[in-house]
């Protein structure tokens, strides 16, 4: 039983919580908040639970793993600080501000002997494996993802606040946030694009509430959506020489159909999620309690292209982040 730590108290950390006490691989142990009475409310489910408000107490006590949901920009120095404890890390989507910070914690993991994995749960799913061993006979010439949600931090940005999710202090906009999903998808399912675009809709901060990009592969061009000033109900889809495959999302699919020229359908049975997060819960411990290097290495390899790729595009934006200039 891997013995979990958790620095933040959103939601996200709650659901990771959860499912990964559904895998009954790991015991959550221990909580920092920058307020101990966040801390205590938000384990106030779970029993003996240690709550801490000082980072340093916290990473001195004994934790298998630690999963850090805090605001993105924070997620440098705290990986950083509980690799150098002698813990593992699972930081979650997007790991970090830009490629940099996330190649000196790769390179800081190995040289410690521990494992950091980047939380993008959508490739973890069954049904990602399901559709790339689809395209592995197919010819792309295409494909349109979107994924767009109105963010639940709307209302204070309308009243003239700047919430973390949209300040560039804390690395925020769109393409850091459910952009990850769609770079992770494209990227699982065709490689690194060649180049990298992105066209923001940017606010008075100077990061993005919603955007378009473009990822140029040799042969044919990925088109990317992604906003949190709207609800989108639009299906992926990726081109084939064959036919179209539409997907109902690029995150927790429940359904895909292939349409080919003629018209006729094909529809893939795909395994529902026992929950949004279980699988990369499930893959997680499984590289932890089997010391699967080689895994982790093909995931930070995803997740450093994905990077590279986000950064580029941000940069065609002129969106940069605070710890950019550090």
């Amino acid at each position: 039983m891997l013995k979990l730590g958790i620095i933040g108290t959103s939601w996200i950390a709650r659901s990771f919580i959860d499912a990964a006490h559904m895998t009954g691989k790991y015991r959550f142990s221990a909580v920092y908040s920058r307020r101990i009475e966040s801390a205590e409310n938000f384990s106030a489910d779970f029993e003996e639970i240690q709550h801490f408000d000082d980072l340093a107490d916290f990473f001195a006590t004994s934790l298998d793993v630690i999963y850090i949901a805090s605001p993105n920009a924070l997620h440098f120095e705290q990986a950083k600080a509980a690799i150098l404890a002698g813990h593992h890390v699972i930081v979650e989507k997007p790991a970090f501000s830009n490629p940099s910070e996330l190649a000196e914690i790769i390179q800081l993991a190995r040289q410690e002997n521990r494992f950091f994995f980047e939380a993008a749960r959508n490739i973890h799913e069954p049904s990602f494996e399901v559709i790339k061993a689809f395209l592995a006979d197919q010819t792309i010439t295409g494909a349109d993802f979107t994924y767009s949600k109105y963010s639940s931090k709307m209302a204070p940005l309308l009243r003239g606040e700047l919430p973390n999710k949209f300040n560039p202090k804390f690395s925020g906009g769109l393409l850091a946030d459910l952009g990850v999903y769609l770079l992770y998808a494209a990227i699982f399912w065709f490689g690194k694009p060649n180049t990298a675009t992105y066209d923001a809709q940017l606010l008075p901060s100077g990061v993005d509430v919603a955007g378009i990009g473009v990822l140029d592969y040799k042969d044919y061009k990925v088109a990317i959506k992604c906003a949190g000033n709207l609800n989108s109900y639009l299906p992926s889809e990726i081109y084939t020489t064959e036919g179209t495959l539409i997907l109902d999302g690029v995150n927790a699919i429940s359904s895909a159909k292939f349409v080919s020229m003629d018209g006729s359908e094909n529809n893939f049975e795909l395994q529902a999620p026992k929950h949004s997060l279980y699988d990369e819960a499930v893959a997680f411990a499984e590289i932890l309690e089997n010391k699967d290097f080689e895994a982790s290495f093909a995931l930070q390899d995803f997740a450093k292209a994905v990077a590279e790729t986000s950064f580029e595009m941000r940069k065609s934006a002129g969106i940069v982040f605070d710890a950019d200039n550090k």
